[in-house]
């Protein structure tokens, strides 16, 4: 009894392929469906986990970021001033265009991730090592920005993916790009195309002209480089860049860019439109923000930024220099306008100074003032070179100390014949004085120019026992939970031996517990005082921005000397 079986057929591509290829294409096969399901894997693993972000957030105005002193005492309200979810139909059609040929050409094209770019950015991730390459679109930034994603790895990038295919199936393109311009950083202060727009000209979204549409989007790709507040003529090239880009997409012709860039621009006082209290010191905090965010990918939803101001002290030191420049001005037969006496938009007149007080240690900035008037002139004068005249004596002291030579006090110029004025300068520059410098004998009695953050700096290395502190305005940020991503990290350098820096020190007159310099250069054009506390050392300047004679040496030195008193320890 036989039984029957089946004869087993032969798959057709067998019979075409040479029998050692069987088993490898077997092997093929199979290899290719465990990639399928181990992508199809990965793929549900990342939507779950995408899926537990609230979508909702994407189209909520960003948390304002919050500042606070060295004490623990806020340094300004949120300034939610201007901050506002704009429409589409508020948004110009031209900056619809500049953005999308500035950032994300095919927009309107993809699903939410260019496929294209991402395969070409992958080649140069895998090929450099790193993660630098992103081909992020527009949907991606809005999903990173949302979601605070900093980390730079190719899990971040998954699950951005997963969350930028999550809003596309969400929102319409329109809302996705509406709610990018809203959420986005574009620098001093505004959160948001609404607060650009009234920040940096005074109008409202709606209101902008092409050429102001441009330059705001040209701010994004670096907000701390490219506010016009801050560097008016690299906003200005990077509008004219988001115009030849729009050319280049086809949005514009080239005639229509040429007439775009002969709009006229009008900038807004810093401060005027946003209603923020306009401060010196405070648009120092936000620069140095802005670079920590850059370098330590921190987004600004909500963060805490704990600066090193010491609001008190900062307030007396107003306060008494405000003192003592009045009661200048109030002497018989003062030659010079005061203040707020000058006419609206002229330039003033009226004699200005300026102030930094830097923690000798650590390089913390203390206080900041600038100018008299914030509102009245932006013009930050602790980052203007005056000339030094005798308040240089401390560093010819220092040179000479360090060489080993005798310091004779009050005799600045028999000092630093013992070294020579090349000596003096390379010891000086070590200190943070960068000059410039004459070289010749006339050096020693100070003839060279510094800013008073330069001298508040060589001030502190001289007190920090040779040291030289790094100046800085922020000591750690936290997010909204509180927790810590970001913490300065004090630095210094030995610029010269412990002994010579005493030396130096010690040809500052010593009261009520300081070291203190009060005086004005030989031609009465600038004054100085320079102050090192048991903590802090300060350097003032008071003076005309414009040189001019302020009054005479003795007048002067009683002033400043009364001002220390006033000071104290």
């Amino acid at each position: 009894m036989s039984t029957w079986r089946p004869i087993a057929k032969t798959p057709f591509w067998k019979r075409y392929l040479p029998a050692w290829l069987h088993g490898p294409v077997v092997l093929a096969f199979q290899s290719l469906i465990a990639v399928g399901v181990f992508g199809l894997g990965l793929a549900f693993f990342y939507f779950i986990l995408a899926s537990k972000f609230d979508l909702d957030e994407v189209a909520k105005l960003p948390r304002a970021t919050t500042f606070f002193d060295r004490h623990g005492k806020e340094v300004e309200a949120p300034g939610d001033s201007g901050r506002r979810m704009v429409e589409r139909g508020e948004i110009p059609d031209f900056m619809v265009e500049a953005l999308a040929a500035r950032e994300d050409a095919r927009f309107f094209e993809h699903g939410g991730v260019d496929f294209r770019g991402l395969a070409r950015a992958t080649v140069r991730n895998v090929k450099d090592g790193d993660f630098t390459q992103g081909a992020s679109t527009l949907t991606m930034q809005l999903a990173r920005n949302t979601y605070e994603m900093r980390a730079k790895s190719l899990h971040r990038k998954a699950l951005e993916i997963a969350l930028t295919l999550r809003i596309e199936s969400r929102y319409s393109k329109d809302e996705i790009l509406t709610n990018y311009l809203n959420r986005i950083y574009y620098g001093s202060g505004a959160y948001g195309v609404e607060q650009a727009a009234r920040t940096y000209f005074g109008k409202t979204t709606s209101q902008l002209h092409p050429g102001e549409c441009a330059m705001i989007v040209g701010i994004i790709r670096g907000p701390h480089i490219y506010s016009p507040l801050r560097n008016y003529p690299a906003a200005v090239e990077q509008r004219n860049q988001t115009l030849a880009r729009m050319v280049d997409a086809g949005f514009i012709t080239e005639e229509r860019a040429e007439a775009v860039k002969v709009l006229e621009i009008r900038l807004v006082k810093e401060g005027q439109a946003s209603g923020r209290r306009p401060s010196y010191a405070l648009r120092q905090v936000r620069w140095e923000l802005e670079k920590v965010m850059e370098r330590e990918n921190i987004t600004l939803s909500g963060i805490r930024v704990h600066t090193t101001l010491d609001l008190g002290w900062q307030a007396r030191l107003e306060s008494e220099l405000a003192r003592a420049v009045a009661n200048l001005e109030a002497e018989k037969g003062w030659p010079h306008p005061k203040l707020g006496a000058h006419e609206a938009g002229a330039e003033a007149e009226y004699v200005q100074f300026a102030a930094v007080t830097t923690e000798t240690k650590t390089g913390a900035v203390l206080a900041l003032i600038g100018g008299r008037d914030f509102a009245d002139s932006r013009f930050d004068r602790t980052r203007s070179k005056r000339d030094l005249g005798s308040a240089f004596e401390p560093f010819v002291a220092a040179a000479a100390a360090e060489r080993g030579k005798l310091v004779l006090p009050g005799r600045p110029v028999q000092t630093g014949r013992q070294i020579g004025a090349a000596e003096v300068e390379r010891l000086a520059k070590r200190c943070g004085i960068n000059g410039p410098f004459l070289a010749t004998e006339d050096l020693f009695r100070g003839a060279v120019a510094a800013t008073p953050m330069e001298m508040s700096v060589g001030l502190a290395t001289l007190g920090n026992k040779g040291r030289k502190p790094k100046p800085h305005f922020i000591s750690r940020i936290e997010d909204i939970e509180g927790k810590v991503i970001y913490r300065a990290k004090p630095e210094n350098a030995k610029a010269l031996g412990e002994q010579a820096a005493q030396e130096a020190v010690s040809v500052l007159k010593s009261r009520s517990g300081t070291r203190s310099f009060t005086g004005a250069t030989g031609s009465e054009r600038d004054a100085w005082t320079l102050r090192l506390g048991p903590s802090g050392s300060t350097a003032i300047w008071i003076g005309f921005d414009q040189p001019k004679r302020i009054a005479d040496d003795k007048r002067l030195n009683a002033l400043l000397d009364e001002f220390v008193e006033r000071l104290g320890n």
